[in-house]
């Protein structure tokens, strides 16, 4: 029998028994190319980044942006996804990949697909988006496009800001080849001695902490900049007195920089890590950019020292590192950007007249969902956090820190919390790819102020976004909850959009308390009511929603199931999804990257219909919801269905259960999935299309504007009752 206390999460042990069937049926009727390759799919996803770029619609500082944003993505794809192909490749622990295919034939496939992707990125900046920008008064000049006057300020320029920070560095018998760091924008510089003729080479590093592009002297109000490597070229003369500059060329490395750490042999995790960041920097090298003028000499000698095959090579009309593209973020016209969305109040942490917001009454009233960055981070996370911290009644706060930024208010509360004597613990994920250093950094000054910091469980990545807050209200102690989709930083919620769930629901108190004790001690407790919690049942949960609903299916009951995710790649979801959908059951994907889910399956994908939606908002949140003839199971919560998120992390997500809220959820998927807003659709052979028109050349509906109205409308009318 199961307990009933379980019996909303669908969790009870004694389903275990059968679990087996559940996860690994007769799927004699599933094909066995059902899966797209999931490196290819993630090339997909940038290259529907590109798209946005190539978008003559968008504003011409927003598809720069996007350029960019394209550049930082592909970084981070080489150093981590391709890096670890080749890891497995050259360690003989090659395995196939989620296809079927040998990893050498994918490294293979991405090698082509990225080298045409690269190529279009920079056709994109060289035949679309600068003479764009020019066409609105910015201009990225070159250096003989200047006269005396400019070229003597920017000589200038050079001398005092430039000049006293570069590294010439010499390759001879007495100078080794230097080492290469990764992503730095370097240029190989060929010298002939004027006193012995002898060639020589030397390398010089783009300085990263200066602007990548330097203001020029304006003409007639036209703002003008010239990227910082070109500037640095025209004045190699006065880097190598002496000597005879034959030529220069840029070029860059990708290295691995994936992190890796043996927690079980590992005494101290901080130490331990601190190490793995310091090799990181001198990882082996996956890709080199040059550009198409580069000479065979030089490129000979870098394939050389760098141990580069052809294949990682990458010749690229110039500029290189279009990352630096952000650097244009700096310029003041918003006319050349999107119209500025204004996040409003959540309507239940709005005060009333000549009053302060008690966030902790509020949500005694009722659950409170907030919606970011459409509603504000600040008026309700930070603002939840910054009164536990102050409020004198309030006993204890527990916190996991996936991601935070480096002048976190959150961090800060804590803080406060902890010198005021409450009891505050912090689970700092230090393990955050990429964000290791800054968290190692965080968690140290949180220990300092006497906040208990912990690590989470060894092999698991803490990625849930959990909050508890335990307050002392006549003399019973009353929990306060928060759930989120998205990290506590209260920057990157300015535009990664989330959800998340505040309430003083006793059950879910006594979930987060029982979850906390498992992370921060010893504990080991299953019974979960309103969670679905990773590694041990969150999966369970979701392929029993998912048969469930297969099975009304089946018995002629109305069935539905919608999924947003980041990423749809764990073999035995979409296998539930597969099944589900040849039983008839209507099956909607949001995803905004990796898929490998499949549409064009006759008899087994014909209810299924996959979408993605990119746009200013980078989408994020996770929501499952299930028809549950007429009874809606909805959920929120941190996880995305890949391996990683299922079984090497501690995921939770939490079961709606406010009417209002579920609506607004559903009507959330609605629209996204209407066929007259804007999204790419997937379709046959994993090709994706995107809709952003209607047959008659109107625009469709933004996803994000639309949203943003909506919810300003709800606050409208509100302050008009």
């Amino acid at each position: 029998m199961i307990d009933p206390a379980l019996a909303d999460s669908g969790l009870g042990d004694a389903e275990d028994d059968d679990f087996d069937e559940l996860i690994a049926p007769n799927d004699a009727l599933l094909p066995e190319n059902r899966y797209l390759d999931r490196e290819l799919s993630w090339l997909a996803f940038n290259q529907r980044v590109l798209e946005l770029a190539e978008d003559e619609t968008l504003p011409v500082l927003e598809r720069a942006n996007f350029l960019a944003i394209f550049a930082s993505n592909l970084d981070e794809f080489f150093m981590v996804r391709v890096a670890g192909l080749k890891r497995r490749i050259v360690t003989g622990l090659a395995v196939p990949t989620n296809v079927g295919r040998a990893p050498a034939d994918v490294l293979a496939d991405i090698s082509a697909d990225a080298h045409t992707l690269q190529r279009r990125h920079a056709a994109a900046w060289t035949g679309m988006i600068r003479p764009a920008l020019a066409a609105e008064g910015i201009t990225i000049v070159d250096w003989d496009d200047l006269d005396g006057e400019a070229k003597a300020e920017l000589t200038d320029y050079f001398q005092a800001n430039v000049f006293p920070v570069l590294m010439p560095l010499a390759v001879d018998p007495a100078h080794p080849f230097p080492y290469i760091s990764g992503l730095s924008l370097n240029l190989a510089i060929r010298i002939r001695n004027a006193r012995t003729g002898r060639q020589e080479f030397a390398r010089l590093k783009v300085p990263p902490m200066l602007p990548r592009f330097v203001e020029v002297p304006s003409v007639n109000g036209e703002l003008r900049f010239i990227r910082l490597e070109e500037l640095i070229a025209n004045h190699l003369d006065d880097l190598f007195p002496g000597m005879e500059v034959l030529d220069h060329h840029a070029f860059r490395l990708t290295r691995n920089e994936d992190v890796e750490i043996e927690e079980d042999e590992s005494e101290n995790l901080i130490q331990a890590l601190e190490a793995e960041l310091l090799r990181r920097r001198f990882g082996p090298p996956i890709r080199l950019e040059i550009t198409d003028d580069m000479d065979d000499v030089t490129l000979d000698l870098l394939l050389n020292e760098l141990d580069i095959t052809d294949q990682e090579v990458y010749r690229l009309p110039g500029p290189l590192d279009l990352r630096g593209l952000f650097g244009l973020g700096r310029i003041d016209r918003p006319d050349l950007r999107y119209t500025p969305h204004v996040p409003t109040t959540a309507l239940a942490f709005k005060p009333g007249a000549n009053e302060r917001i008690d966030i902790f009454k509020a949500i005694r009233k009722a659950d409170v969902l907030v919606h970011h960055p459409y509603e504000s981070f600040t008026t309700s996370v930070v603002a939840f956090l910054e009164q536990a911290a102050r409020d004198p009644h309030v006993l204890a706060i527990k916190q996991t820190l996936y991601r935070t930024s480096g002048d976190s208010p959150i961090v800060q509360a804590l803080i406060d919390a902890a010198e005021s004597g409450k009891q505050v613990l912090a689970l700092v994920e230090v393990k955050a790819r990429f964000d290791e250093a800054n968290n190692i950094v965080w968690a140290r000054k949180l220990e300092k102020a006497g906040v208990h910091v912990v690590y989470g469980l060894v092999g698991l990545k803490t990625h849930c976004k959990l909050v508890n807050v335990i307050r002392e209200e006549d003399g019973v102690l009353r929990s306060y909850s928060h759930i989120g989709t998205g990290n506590y930083n209260p920057k990157t919620s300015r535009i990664y959009e989330d959800f998340g769930l505040f309430t003083a629901d006793p059950q879910v108190g006594k979930d987060l308390t029982r979850l906390f004790n498992e992370l921060s001690g010893y504990a080991i407790e299953k019974k979960f009511k309103r969670l679905l919690v990773a590694p041990l049942h969150l999966r369970k949960g979701l392929l029993r929603h998912i048969e469930k609903e297969r099975e009304n299916a089946l018995a002629g009951k109305p069935a539905h199931i919608r999924i947003k995710v980041n990423s749809m790649v764990d073999e035995q979801i979409i296998d539930a999804l597969y099944r589900a959908s040849a039983a008839g059951v209507p099956v909607d994907v949001w995803v905004r990257g990796i898929c490998s889910l499949r549409t064009d399956l006759p008899g087994v994908t014909d209810n299924i219909t996959v979408r993605s939606i990119l746009g200013r908002y980078l989408e994020h949140s996770r929501i499952f919801a299930f028809h549950n003839d007429g009874d809606p199971q909805v959920f929120i919560g941190s996880a995305d269905m890949m391996h990683r998120n299922l079984d090497r992390r501690v995921e939770a997500l939490v079961r709606v259960t406010d009417p209002a809220h579920i609506d607004e959820l559903l009507a959330f998927f609605d629209l996204a999935l209407s066929p007259g807003t804007s999204s790419w659709h997937l379709g046959a052979d994993g090709v994706w299309t995107r809709r952003a028109f209607s047959e008659v050349g109107t625009p469709l509906v933004d996803l994000q504007d639309r949203t943003m109205s909506q919810i300003q409308q709800r606050r409208r009318a509100r302050a008009v009752r």
